[in-house]
């Protein structure tokens, strides 16, 4: 068959992105939580017949760029058959960490299998030691149920027995039953959708566009390295885990290719930190895809020009049964600044300073007054890192998260609590020539019970400026017992608050860029 013109080409490639967005729109309409149907903590994919990724929507980058992995591995356990659904969360067989629920369809035409669709959100609580299930252990056994690839539905039939396992083991069954219904819904709706196209295009067409896709991505991400200096640059960041654990990284441009090599990392530890190969794509693959002049597609294509190098067992490619909660929220955002870190040595005064480099997880679960069963989750917004043009931007969410802030209407309605102060904290932001952004300040008053964790990073560290530039303000949690005063909340430890207990958040500001004026 004739190849595609470039023109064709975009118009698939957004096409197949329709496909995605549309998945995404009834995935929103149809969730129950907050998390997912306000902060809309969730990602869709269409995959080709190979599980190589061909499209996505413009949703969360930690999701997506680990989507990578999740139809190969699924496929090594599982030949999926028209109108199945399959569900996983397992971070070693195509997950990322336990919260994010993966369901999985293939799309047949005839009997033929055309490629896969895939939607993941983050469900407010999966089990494990803690309300939020981010907290509070020391391996992957404690962070909650563990999924691997299997059945939801069955030639478009339930599998009650797993329904039934997954609702048993979370605190919220019905608010957790409620959105991964609506994850089947939103499959549902994609497969609508792709089916259409190739009622329109053929099967040909459609098939020949997502493998020239792959390809285009390919030659798209070598042409970006093409003027790279050829120069080896070194940096290394440290995370707020115990021991302060420590990421190094090496990148070089060597033959067309970009080389990343991460030996020298720390190795896996006791806790949540701990992140797995899957996420340390997602932070290479968000960062390429910023960079690229024009628009990066976003295929596994553009992955074909780089060379990763994960040391095993170590807190960059983590191994069973080590704890990986915090290393997709927390450890991916550090790797993100160390890309970056070592793109600014690469060229010098062309890179911004780095934003607030945390998700400011803040969980929480109690009962209502009547005795219903709440959890909530969210990640809190701070300062985003002045750049060589730019000012720093205030109270965004930045780099591997693209969550919206959950209204203050729907926290005090659904939840019982009060939202007391939610401001911008000034002059958290480094100085410079352009500052850094602003943190925020968010401060509850829980009307129940409640067991609350901060599970963060920018604690102690401070997000850093360049060029000159200086470092932002660290982030400070805080709580008070009914009528006492404000004490910090360590990162990651659990408290019980009373009626009248509260909690206060001062989010990190972004780094400064260029020496003060």
């Amino acid at each position: 068959m004739k190849s595609q013109t470039q023109a064709a080409l975009h118009v698939f490639r957004h096409l197949f992105a329709s496909v995605t967005d549309e998945m995404g729109f009834a995935l929103r309409q149809s969730a129950v939580s907050p998390n997912i149907k306000e902060r809309l903590d969730y990602s869709c994919a269409l995959l080709d017949a190979s599980g190589r990724l061909a499209a996505h929507a413009a949703f969360i980058p930690v999701h997506l760029g680990s989507a990578h992995h999740t139809v190969p591995e699924l496929l090594k356990e599982i030949d999926p058959q028209p109108g199945d659904v399959i569900v996983l969360n397992d971070p070693h067989r195509g997950g990322t960490h336990l919260n994010d629920v993966t369901v999985v369809a293939p799309l047949f035409h005839g009997k033929t299998r055309l490629g896969f669709l895939l939607n993941r959100a983050h469900h407010a609580d999966i089990g494990g030691a803690e309300p939020g299930s981010m907290s509070g252990a020391r391996d992957l056994f404690g962070e909650g149920l563990r999924i691997p690839p299997v059945h939801l539905r069955r030639a478009g039939k339930d599998v009650p027995e797993v329904w039934q396992i997954f609702q048993s083991n979370v605190r919220d069954p019905q608010s957790a039953k409620g959105d991964l219904l609506a994850q089947c819904a939103a499959l549902h709706r994609g497969a609508l959708r792709f089916e259409d196209l190739v009622q329109r295009y053929g099967v040909k067409q459609i098939t020949s566009a997502m493998a020239e896709l792959f390809d285009y991505g390919a030659r798209f991400a070598s042409k970006l390295l093409q003027d790279w200096p050829k120069r080896k640059v070194v940096v290394a960041d440290t995370l707020d885990g115990a021991g302060t654990p420590h990421i190094k990284l090496a990148l070089q441009v060597q033959k067309g290719k970009l080389h990343l090599d991460f030996t020298g990392s720390a190795a896996q530890i006791p806790g949540s930190w701990n992140t797995h190969r899957a996420v340390t794509t997602s932070a290479v693959f968000y960062v390429l895809q910023a960079l690229g002049k024009g628009s990066l597609p976003e295929t596994s294509g553009t992955l074909s020009a780089v060379n990763i190098q994960l040391p095993a067992a170590s807190l960059v490619d983590s191994q069973a049964p080590s704890g990986v909660a915090l290393g997709n929220v927390e450890t991916s955002q550090r790797l993100v600044d160390l890309l970056l870190q070592a793109l600014a040595k690469l060229f010098p005064g062309q890179y911004p300073a780095a934003s607030q480099g945390t998700m400011n997880n803040l969980l929480f679960g109690g009962h209502r007054a009547d005795g219903t069963p709440f959890v909530h989750y969210e990640t809190l917004a701070g300062g985003a890192g002045a750049g060589p043009q730019h000012h720093g931007a205030s109270a965004v969410q930045s780099h591997m998260t693209n969550t919206r802030n959950t209204p203050v209407e729907v926290l005090e309605s659904e939840l019982p609590l009060r939202v007391e102060q939610l401001s911008l904290r000034k002059k958290s932001g480094g100085p410079g020539k352009h500052r850094g952004g602003e943190g925020m300040i968010k401060e509850i008053t829980f009307l129940e019970p409640v067991r609350l964790t901060v599970a963060a990073s920018r604690r102690h560290s401070q997000p850093s400026g360049c060029h000159g530039g200086q470092s932002g303000k660290p982030a400070i949690d805080s709580v008070a017992l009914p009528g006492k005063p404000f004490r910090t909340l360590p990162s990651g430890h659990s408290i019980v608050l009373e009626p009248g207990g509260r909690v206060r958040i001062q989010t990190p500001g972004g780094g400064g860029w260029g020496k003060p004026k």
